[in-house]
């Protein structure tokens, strides 16, 4: 069973505006609401791909039950606690002239310690060996930035795999717990070494330094349109990205690690969910808001991907 943990749940809503400008007049094209929040995105695409989640977290207000709500339509197993307050929202403003993204994402509830406590029992109920448990997102504003660490300790002692996908601080205390994989994008990497990276040999170097410090076992790095990295200890293999047309960006990432998940979960082959991650990340571009792709087009995708092996030679530049 796979558990996705939403601690800063939102609604997205996605307007379009053509040549978008600040300090400006700008009038919405289109607009669309979606269910938010990194780790019910991992839900949503779980579904799609035909696979079983179990979504927790903290929800608030009239934009909280509008999310369960969503999710129980869904058939998405969810298990959220209420606490006082409101959901958050947040804007996302395309613009499909100058080909941009700009999220614009309120900073969420706050919450008491007993509120987490009730959250963390049920990430932790009824884990095993076969159990999946992704940690996503950002967190409500006083919780301290070593949450995921401290709650991946917990679901590793219960013998689960852990995924993280996290930036910042919650990303750096994170690794510390030695979670099974970890799926930074470039920049979050860059983040956390404090340098620009230029090639796709540092990109692998940085990995395996991951992996051999804090114990992680897969660490996926994408790439954006240069497709991802996927490193293991049996070396490290870059997937190169699908040429598509771009509707939005926002997601993306999200489906990758919903693709990790169910691969985990299934069993797949490490080639299998290589292929798998990068397809649904593709076909997550090419939909509206953070509204997931169709298996279908997944399938289809999947017939597209090509990767090669990393060697240590393989001087290609990142430039991104």
């Amino acid at each position: 069973m796979i558990t996705t943990v939403t601690l800063n749940p939102a609604i997205d809503k996605t307007v379009e505006i053509n040549s978008f400008a600040v300090n400006s007049v700008n009038r919405i094209s289109s607009v669309r609401l979606d269910v938010g929040g990194k780790g019910i995105n991992v839900s949503k695409v779980l579904l799609n791909l035909d696979g079983r989640s179990r979504a927790v977290g903290i929800l608030a207000g009239k934009a909280g039950e509008y999310i369960r709500q969503y999710l129980d339509e869904a058939g998405i197993e969810n298990d959220f606690i209420f606490v006082p307050g409101e959901t958050r929202t947040n804007l996302k403003v395309v613009d499909q002239t100058k080909h941009t993204n700009t999220d614009i994402n309120e900073i969420g509830l706050e919450v008491t310690a007993g509120d987490m406590e009730r959250v963390k029992e049920k990430v932790l109920r009824d884990l095993d060996a076969h159990s999946v448990v992704v940690f996503s997102g950002s967190v409500p504003r006083n919780v301290n930035a070593d949450v995921y660490r401290q709650w991946i300790e917990a679901v590793n002692k219960a013998g689960a795999r852990t995924i993280l996908d996290a930036d910042g601080e919650l990303f750096k205390q994170g690794i510390e717990a030695g979670p099974y994989l970890i799926k930074p994008n470039i920049h979050e990497l860059e983040n956390w070494l404090d340098r620009k990276i230029n090639t796709m040999p540092e990109i692998a170097a940085t990995a395996r330094r991951l992996m051999q410090q804090y114990g992680i076992a897969v660490v996926v790095v994408s790439l954006g349109e240069k497709g991802a990295l996927f490193v293991n200890q049996d070396g490290a293999i870059w997937a190169h990205g699908i040429c598509v047309e771009v509707k939005s960006t926002v997601g993306a990432g999200d489906s990758m690690v919903a693709a990790l998940a169910y691969a985990l979960d299934a069993g797949y082959s490490w080639e299998k969910a290589i292929s798998l991650a990068v397809a649904a990340g593709t076909a997550n571009v090419m939909t509206a808001g953070t509204e997931p792709s169709s298996l279908a087009a997944v399938q289809e995708l999947e017939k597209q991907v090509t990767w090669e092996y990393l060697l240590d030679d393989t001087k290609i530049e990142v430039g991104m």
